[in-house]
């Protein structure tokens, strides 16, 4: 267990070293162009004598949306992060859930090409996932289902990357790997998230596709979106694991927006357990749409 969490330790380490030793390079600071959107969302929810019905509640959301990309020669480096935490509280004094987890996530992403043609990279390309704190089997929050990597995924590819400029790229690698850590003793000794019951780590190798089109629809509007799919060469390769996000942010001012995002996932290695009590592979969905305050800065 030890070497699989240095394995983790070391993986984030070089990451951060990368990005930051970039970063501070004044000298080459014309190279990069960088990007970052702060934002905080929520709502709140009171009710009296209401004859519909419904419960007091605040809810907010923080997430941090950060972009790296760097361009000289025949060089394109791109280093993307996305972080966000939200809940629910309940203010009320009816029994049940009192503060629930809306949104918790991890998620960063490098690729480093080197150009072949005018259009078309080698690329070796890299991502981290995981959560910050504890998620539960709502109503039961008694019940720790996931938690700070558990799941952890980390992948490494080697492929060819399609780039129209920063707002389209379709990454191909046949030859890739895919890391789960399952880092916490209760949930490793039940075999979660497809590691074998008693272990903290389960390598896969195959094939890897990610897609990425972000575009400015309007003055005030930006969509994002991302399609990553990966397919086990040595383990049912037909079922393929996916993972698809959609987000467009609707710019009041320079203070306030709203968002909408939406995500889709399916991974054959995660069994679910569904409303009549079934267990097995499940289509996980989230929609989040919000409206608050949020800062961004960008250099030119």
């Amino acid at each position: 267990m030890m070497r699989f969490k240095n394995t983790y330790i070391l993986a984030v380490f070089l990451f951060s070293m990368v990005t930051i030793s970039a970063q501070v390079k004044s000298d080459s600071l014309r190279s990069w162009k960088l990007k970052s959107l702060y934002s905080l969302s929520g709502t709140q929810s009171s009710f009296v004598n209401w004859n519909a019905g419904g419960r007091n509640n605040i809810s907010l959301i923080g997430s941090i949306a950060a972009s790296a990309y760097y361009t000289r020669d025949h060089i394109k480096w791109t280093n993307d992060a996305n972080i966000a935490l939200g809940g629910i509280k309940y203010l009320d004094n009816i029994s049940g859930v009192n503060l629930q987890k809306t949104d918790d996530r991890i998620d960063l992403a490098s690729t480093f090409g080197m150009k072949l043609s005018q259009d078309f990279f080698l690329t070796v390309a890299a991502g981290f996932k995981t959560q910050m704190v504890n998620g539960y089997t709502y109503p039961n929050d008694s019940v720790v289902v996931s938690t700070f990597m558990a799941p952890g995924y980390l992948n490494l590819a080697l492929g060819t990357d399609l780039r129209k400029g920063d707002q389209f790229s379709v990454f191909f690698s046949s030859i890739a790997f895919k890391s789960t850590f399952v880092l916490d003793d209760s949930l490793s000794k039940v075999g979660a998230f497809g590691v074998e019951k008693g272990e903290t780590f389960r390598q896969e190798y195959g094939a890897f596709v990610k897609m990425k089109w972000n575009k400015n629809l309007a003055k005030n509007i930006e969509m994002k979106s991302k399609l990553e799919l990966f397919s086990n060469y040595l383990n049912n390769p037909e079922n393929i694991d996916v993972n698809a996000e959609l987000m467009f942010v609707f710019r009041v001012n320079s203070l306030f927006s709203a968002t909408a995002q939406w995500n889709v996932v399916y991974d054959d290695d995660i069994n679910i357990r569904d409303s009549q009590g079934n267990f097995g592979p499940r289509t996980q969905f989230k929609s989040v749409l919000g409206i608050g305050i949020s800062y961004k800065l960008e250099n030119n």
